[in-house]
């Protein structure tokens, strides 16, 4: 193995990363779309959350992959640590917008960058020129070169250090309430009956503040610290200070 498996765990860093600014910034701070928000049948509240979730923790995992892969191969790369980390992570960032712009946006339609535009296609050719392109551009000079391999220990590891702070501090972020926000948010399993979902509520002294018809999706305000015990009365998601997934604290409903 040489230093471009280091560039390649770094690109995959990077696409991690956008998969997390997509998130927090599209799903939670505009709320533009959520990830399946034209799939058919795919419509109640309490599944768009829940693949909002799980599309988070599918970025939590790739991160913490890279990150690994990172890691083990730090020693590969010398003197140029920095600049091939910055490369790797516009690289992925960008790499991202253009999956995503393909996949998602066009080929399997699963969503588009604002829904509520008038012409859907131009936000889309936007944000994949702005967020994909672009980086792409930026990130090519900076990885042309190429690593030169070697055993020099300190940029490779202080380059794999700040790649941690930086995916750390995303997936912290993504965990945020909103900044008025006291309340949880919970997604309860098929199951929970409405009379279980508002015992779940009180067994905390917690207050209700909304919920669906079903009282699938819960909105309650409790004790942050008493936020966990709703998985274990069938909460398949709880959102909120601290807690998973974050999207869900952010959402308005």
């Amino acid at each position: 193995m040489t230093g471009r498996a280091w560039i390649g765990w770094g690109i995959l860093l990077g696409f991690a990363l956008g998969g997390f600014f997509d998130g927090i910034l599209l799903h939670q701070i505009l709320q533009w779309h959520h990830l399946l928000s034209l799939v058919a049948g795919v419509d109640g509240l309490r599944a768009q959350l829940l693949w909002d979730g799980y599309f988070h923790a599918l970025m939590y995992l790739l991160a913490a992959a890279a990150l690994w892969g990172m890691w083990r191969n730090r020693l590969r790369v010398q003197g140029q640590g920095g600049r091939l980390l910055a490369g790797a992570l516009l690289a992925g960032f960008g790499l991202w917008h253009v999956v995503d712009a393909l996949l998602a946006h066009w080929l399997l339609g699963i969503h588009r960058i604002r829904l509520d535009a008038a012409d859907p296609l131009l936000w889309d050719l936007l944000w994949l020129a702005l967020f994909g392109l672009l980086p792409l551009v930026v990130a090519w000079p900076l990885l042309r070169a190429g690593p030169t391999a070697g055993t020099g220990r300190g940029e490779g590891t202080m380059a794999v250090l700040l790649a941690g702070l930086v995916a750390v501090g995303a997936a912290i972020w993504s965990l945020q309430a909103p900044p008025d926000g006291r309340f949880t948010t919970i997604v309860f399993a098929p199951q929970v009956t409405p009379a279980e979902a508002m015992n779940a509520v009180v067994a905390v002294d917690g207050r209700l503040v909304w919920s669906d018809p079903a009282m699938s999706v819960v909105v309650a305000d409790v004790p942050a610290a008493d936020a966990w015990h709703f998985y274990r009365r069938g909460a398949l998601l709880v959102g909120g200070p601290g807690l998973p997934v974050g999207c869900l604290a952010w959402g308005r409903v």
